[in-house]
């Protein structure tokens, strides 16, 4: 299967991964596109990959093409491109914000399109991905692209609607997730912890939390009560976040977060 990019940058880059070490395409069926040399030098280098400047260079040789530019630039790319889109090929957006209705207002044309809201994580092979098809992806196209997102981490089909949820609750989420490590961290080292050690324990315990919902698929308040022993640290430790308020923050940074997505 014969796959470009326009855009090679971090994202780009951690689909790439996913999709080359899985065997779903071979280096030389790959191709990218970007602008800026040193990008597209880098996953040449890193991927054996075929580069170039010419984004309709990448439009021509593939099969399936993913949008990985910023949000800024996707009108403009977009128009150079349009023309050259061909009835059989597939193109994946990966910007929140630009809807399948103002996809189809800019190709102006029909167009097989599957819009993503994909995360970093990704770029560990842990990414969490949420896909939205257009009406002109048959059945068998959608799981042909499902199995290349699947190469970089998990993916639910979602309709258009929640893209705005989703972008609070995964797209933006490892920023709060990452706040919260760093607080965690900062605290160790204030009671006497070396800071990379710390780093260590405070992020392994979050990824161990995870696992445990994903896993044992018990609601996340039992698996907080199993913790909690009475009259122990923990509660009391719960007892001042929800003081301060952590619940609460979450939520409205979540709601932000879909507010400003649904007006990009």
């Amino acid at each position: 299967m014969k796959i470009g990019f326009i855009g090679t940058g971090n994202m780009a880059s951690a689909i790439m991964g996913g999709i080359l070490s899985h065997g779903l395409s071979k280096p030389d069926e790959v191709y990218g596109a970007d602008v800026f040399a040193p990008s597209r030098e880098k996953v040449e280098k890193q991927f054996g990959i075929h580069t170039t400047e010419n984004n309709l260079e990448v439009v021509k040789q593939t099969d399936v093409l993913f949008l990985s530019v910023k949000p800024q630039y996707y009108q403009e790319v977009i128009k150079q491109i349009a023309s050259e889109i061909r009835n059989d090929q597939i193109v994946i957006t990966i910007a929140p914000g630009k809807t399948l209705a103002w996809l189809r207002e800019q190709f102006g044309k029909d167009v097989k399109i599957v819009r993503l809201m994909p995360n970093t994580p990704a770029m560990v092979g842990a990414g969490m991905t949420a896909a939205t098809p257009n009406e002109f992806v048959t059945e068998e196209e959608k799981e042909k692209v499902l199995e290349l997102l699947r190469s970089f981490g998990e993916v639910e089909v979602v309709t258009e609607k929640l893209m705005d949820t989703v972008t609070a609750v995964s797209g933006s989420s490892p920023a709060y997730v990452y706040m919260f490590i760093e607080a965690m961290a900062d605290a160790a080292v204030s009671g006497g912890m070396a800071r990379p050690q710390a780093y260590k324990f405070a992020a392994q315990a979050v990824l161990g939390s995870a696992k445990m919902v994903l896993d044992t698929g018990k609601h996340p308040g039992e698996l907080k009560d199993m913790v909690c022993s009475p009259a122990g640290t923990t509660i009391e430790a719960v007892r001042v976040l929800e003081e301060r308020g952590l619940r609460s923050a979450v939520f409205e940074a979540m709601k932000v977060v879909e507010e400003i997505s649904g007006r990009m």
